[in-house]
């Protein structure tokens, strides 16, 4: 059985189908990406799959239950968790405070003010710190990171509850090339290590062909192809809806896009 099991999922605006009966699976220990032009409707999937917007009509399974109609929140504590797009840290709050934060909520302890809470979870914030490649600088306030430092720390946040299912909506937007390619090796690396499965949108070609173990591509609301790297780069409806006639993603790479 699948970890995520997705069937025929719609969302309708008044009389426009943004996600139009889209179904697919992932399984732990896999990366799959999910891609698109704009306008397509990975962001309307993606948040119907999280949680944050309510679907029309279909069906998203997560480990045997059903995530439909069920708080956000509430799926965190399933075994999901989320990343997005604008790093969501606390640049007042140090880098470990951040974790331990995080850690507090997936273990569902509450506090008034932080001074109480400070001591909670260090260790095993810091460990996840070590994960990422910054315990070095788990004593810096957030606001003084460099955004791809930011993005790690997010990342760690997001194992806080350790998942299952990790959803990161644009993992590596406005991230210079090298940093978003360290990035999502980091991640395809936890994967492996974790057995956890990740369902990421993307708009940087670069890291989805390099590290997505599969890719699903949508266009205007509808699913248009499924496959490995290879099989994308060489379809020609994925093709046409990306570049028209006469480009490939061969062509962009070689030229630029």
């Amino acid at each position: 059985m699948s970890l995520l099991s997705v069937r025929n999922l719609t969302k309708r605006f008044g009389g426009n189908t943004a996600v139009d009966n889209v179904s697919f699976d992932l399984q732990a220990g896999e990366l799959l990406a999910l891609i698109g032009p704009n306008g397509a409707g990975k962001s309307t999937t993606f948040n119907m799959v999280g949680g944050q917007l309510p679907a029309s009509s279909g069906s998203v399974m997560f480990n045997g239950t059903e995530l439909l109609g069920m708080a956000s929140r509430r799926i965190a504590h399933l075994g999901v968790g989320r990343t997005f797009q604008i790093a969501a840290t606390f640049a007042s709050l140090t880098v470990v405070e951040n974790i331990q934060m995080a850690l507090l909520s997936h273990h569902h302890n509450v506090y008034s003010f932080w001074r109480p809470a400070y001591r909670r979870f260090k260790d095993e914030a810091l460990q996840l710190l070590e994960q990422v490649g910054m315990q070095a600088q788990a004593d810096r306030p957030c606001s003084e990171l460099a955004y791809g430092d930011v993005k790690r720390v997010e990342l760690a946040m997001g194992l806080a509850g350790k998942p299952q299912l990790l959803l990161m909506d644009e993992p590596t937007a406005g991230m210079a090339p090298a940093e978003r390619n360290a990035l999502v090796a980091l991640v395809k690396k936890m994967v492996l290590e974790r057995n956890m499965a990740v369902l990421f949108t993307e708009h940087s070609m670069d890291v989805v062909f390099a590290y997505a173990d599969r890719i699903i591509v949508l266009a205007r609301g509808q699913l248009i192809a499924e496959g490995n790297g290879e099989h994308i780069r060489l379809h020609p409806k994925v093709q046409e809806v990306y570049f028209g006639s006469g480009r490939t993603f061969e062509t962009q790479t070689a030229g630029g896009a």
